[in-house]
Parts: structure tokens; C-alpha cells; sequence
């Protein structure tokens, strides 16, 4: 399947900006379930970027904009060819090691409640066990949105029972790392079938298991990542793998606004 995506991140402020520098992983890569056909990123400075690997391998752009600035818009578009692969993607390169990823964090420190939810998973068949904890984790606490904070850790979530798509892969990845496998936390686009009520953009989780390298779960929608599915970035947790990350100097009371549209490619559709 052909994905068109556009995404569009705008801030206002109600004072100018003096100086911000801003992370950008924002660009999708080729990888076992998808190609990418073309992409592109615009944002004032995105010329004259710095560019670097992460430790996860995400490809990252360093933009700065020092002149003042009351609004900055940043678009990231372009067509993604996808495929099912059921979540199972194998093993991609990937800088960090695998032991990297049982690594706790503030966002997905485990506590007794996730505990209890890992021992779901600690089956003779772990795609089994990690299908039941995706279940529980599901029916533990109900999708909805602006109920957490932006960064909220994956216990509070739990005990709230209610909570978006991070927060179900911060506890999905917690409980996993609390037996002791890999996970890793994944950024990206989906397409809904259906209107449905959505984020800005889609997360769901990794898990490493023997035989099948890395495989994904979506909690939020109890399934393993199709070619409805768009990888971006991924990382330890939603901070590491977030798409956009700043430091700004100056500017006070911003607004911000998130547009994204995932649809088939209409050219597709033409050439068929």
C-alpha cells in the first residue's frame, strides 16, 4: 500500500522567539515493511541543518532560527510504499544493543500493578503471552484523549485507567522490561480505516523475542502493526523517540497546533 502523509506542526507566540534549536526525527527510512518514495521537510534553516545518527539510529536534523520569530512552522510530507508483515519486522540494524532496551526509565519505571501484568507474557509461547498482556493492558485502561500529561509515566497511567496511545506502549514496554525483554518504544503514522477519533500521531511498542527478532503491538487498537503503519522513530520511551525536541530562548505564552492527514496515495489509485 502507498501512504501519503502530511504533517504540520505550527508554535505561535504571543511574544517573539530571541534563539530555538530544534531536534527533528522526522524522517521515516526504509526498513522490512516499508520503502520510502520521496519525503521532505520544511522549516525555515532545514537548508543549512546539522544531521546526525542517534543511538537508536534515527536520523535526526538540527535546526536553529536566532532572528526573532513570533511563529514556526514545520511540515513533514511525503509517500510511503508499506507492507504486512503481521508487526514482525526481524532484525533491522540498529546501533544499540539489545540490552539497551530492558533499561528502565522514568516513563516506563514499573511498579507492583506492572509487575503482575508482565507475568502474562512469561509463557513457553511468548507471541502468545505478549498478545494476552496487550489484551490486559487494553482492558485496563480505556483509550482516551487529554486525560494524561504530555510525558505521564506509565504507572500513574495505569492507576488512572485511562489514557492515550504512549501511555498504553509506556506500560506495554514496562511490563516487558520487567521480565526481562528488550522493548523499545515506536513513533509513527497510522492510516484509520474509519473515522475515528485520533492523536496527531500514532505510537505502539517493540517487543524482541526468539525466532522473530522485533515484533510490534499496538495497544491501543489490539493489533499487530500493518501496511495501515508508518515507522518514524524509535527509542527508550516517548522522549527519546520524539519527533520534535527543542530549547527556545524568549517567547512567552505559546500555542500549539499538531495537523496530520495519513490517506492512499491517489497516484496509486491512477497507475492501477
Amino acid at each position: 500500500m502507498r501512504l501519503a502523509v502530511n504533517h504540520t506542526t505550527r508554535y505561535r507566540y504571543g511574544e517573539p522567539l530571541a534563539h530555538t534549536i530544534q531536534q527533528l526525527r522526522l524522517t521515516p527510512e526504509d526498513g522490512p515493511a516499508q520503502k520510502v518514495i520521496d519525503w521532505t521537510i520544511e522549516v525555515p534553516g532545514i537548508d543549512e541543518a546539522a544531521t546526525y545518527r542517534d543511538a537508536f539510529g534515527n536520523l535526526v536534523h538540527i535546526v536553529s532560527h536566532r532572528e526573532p520569530m513570533s511563529e514556526v512552522t514545520i511540515t513533514a510530507r511525503g509517500i510511503v510504499e508499506t507492507q504486512d508483515l503481521s508487526g514482525v519486522i526481524g532484525r533491522p540494524p540498529c546501533p544499540a544493543p539489545d540490552i539497551v532496551f530492558t533499561r528502565e526509565t522514568p516513563l516506563t519505571k514499573p511498579n507492583q500493578a506492572i509487575r503482575r501484568l508482565g507475568a502474562l507474557a512469561e509463557k513457553d509461547d511468548m507471541l502468545s503471552g505478549f498478545h494476552d498482556l496487550m489484551a490486559a493492558i487494553g482492558d485496563k485502561v480505556m483509550y482516551r484523549v487529554g486525560v494524561t500529561e504530555v510525558h505521564a509515566a506509565a504507572a500513574d497511567a495505569l492507576a488512572a485507567g485511562e489514557g492515550v496511545c504512549q501511555d498504553h506502549a509506556h506500560i506495554f514496554i514496562s511490563a516487558a522490561r520487567s521480565i526481562g525483554v528488550p522493548a523499545r518504544y515506536v513513533s509513527g503514522y497510522l492510516l484509520l480505516s474509519e473515522e475515528l477519533e485520533s492523536e496527531a500521531h500514532h505510537a505502539w511498542a517493540e517487543v524482541l523475542l526468539p525466532g522473530l527478532g522485533w515484533v510490534g503491538f499496538d495497544i491501543s487498537n489490539g493489533l499487530c502493526p500493518t501496511d495501515h503503519y508508518i515507522r518514524l522513530s524509535i527509542g527508550l520511551d516517548s522522549r527519546s523517540a520524539a519527533p520534535i525536541r527543542g530549547v527556545q530562548f524568549g517567547g512567552i505564552d505559546e500555542r500549539l497546533q499538531v495537523e496530520v492527514s495519513v490517506s492512499q496515495d491517489q497516484q496509486q489509485f491512477q497507475q492501477q
